[in-house]
């Protein structure tokens, strides 16, 4: 399968990211995969949930949606059909979980700290994308609240991004766009940490049956794909 643009099986696509992006939000930031742009805003709010009460720690959680033309056909609104998709709660719920799996709970102290994803165009990697421009948001958000002396030490333990891998033709390819996805034998979403620990790995047959000799290639092939992720993430929070 040629790649669009001439890009190698273990390449990335552009990967952009621009913090600051909106006025009001503690953290915000526009991330983009290729032609996926997703804009993570992070609110900082004075209280936690119910099931925390009295706990001494906070929380960190997300909502995910995509606008109605970020895609080549224009898709309601959920909030008009008066409830979440399946997909969409599945990946809020990823999203959540893979911010909360570097952060320290208890140093956030009682707040929370939401995580906003709104796909703007997608073509691709949405969810991927999301995490990895979340965790920026939730970083700028974290240091407003060192920077304002509302927390004495920072909550965030590591970095946290995600790509998604898959295989066409027997070949492992990296970070991919709808068309590949859609083309694709095996479609494998992948979640690490920067010290090289697992938040999540998903990974589906689309036609054929992958082997376990498939699977640590692709989970190699992420593993590659994710370090070069953090260290753009890294360059992204050094920029002023």
């Amino acid at each position: 399968m040629e790649r669009r643009g001439g890009r190698r099986s273990d390449e990335l696509r552009a990967v952009r990211i621009q913090r600051g992006y909106t006025k009001h939000a503690e953290g915000s930031v526009l991330v983009e995969f290729g032609d996926t742009r997703v804009l993570c805003t992070a609110s900082v709010e004075e209280k936690v949930p119910a099931f925390l009460k009295d706990r001494n720690q906070g929380w960190v959680t997300a909502e995910y949606g995509m606008l109605p033309r970020a895609t080549s056909t224009r898709t309601d609104r959920e909030a008009a059909r008066g409830k979440q998709t399946g997909r969409t709660q599945e990946i809020q719920r990823l999203i959540g979980r893979s911010l909360r799996a570097v952060t320290d709970l208890a140093r956030l102290g009682a707040r929370t700290i939401q995580i906003d994803c709104d796909v703007i165009q997608a073509d691709g990697g949405t969810r991927t994308a999301a995490i990895t421009g979340a965790f920026i948001a939730l970083h700028d958000a974290v240091s407003r609240l060192l920077l304002g002396r509302t927390i004495a030490e920072s909550p965030i333990l590591d970095y946290v991004a995600a790509v998604s891998v898959g295989m066409h033709g027997g070949i492992a390819m990296l970070d991919l766009d709808y068309a590949e996805d859609a083309a694709c034998d095996v479609d494998m979403n992948v979640v690490m940490t920067g010290s090289g620990a697992f938040v999540e790995v998903q990974g589906t047959a689309e036609g054929r049956p992958f082997t376990r000799t498939d699977m640590d290639g692709l989970v190699d092939l992420a593993e590659r794909g994710i370090r070069e992720l953090i260290a753009r993430q890294r360059t992204a929070l050094r920029a002023v």
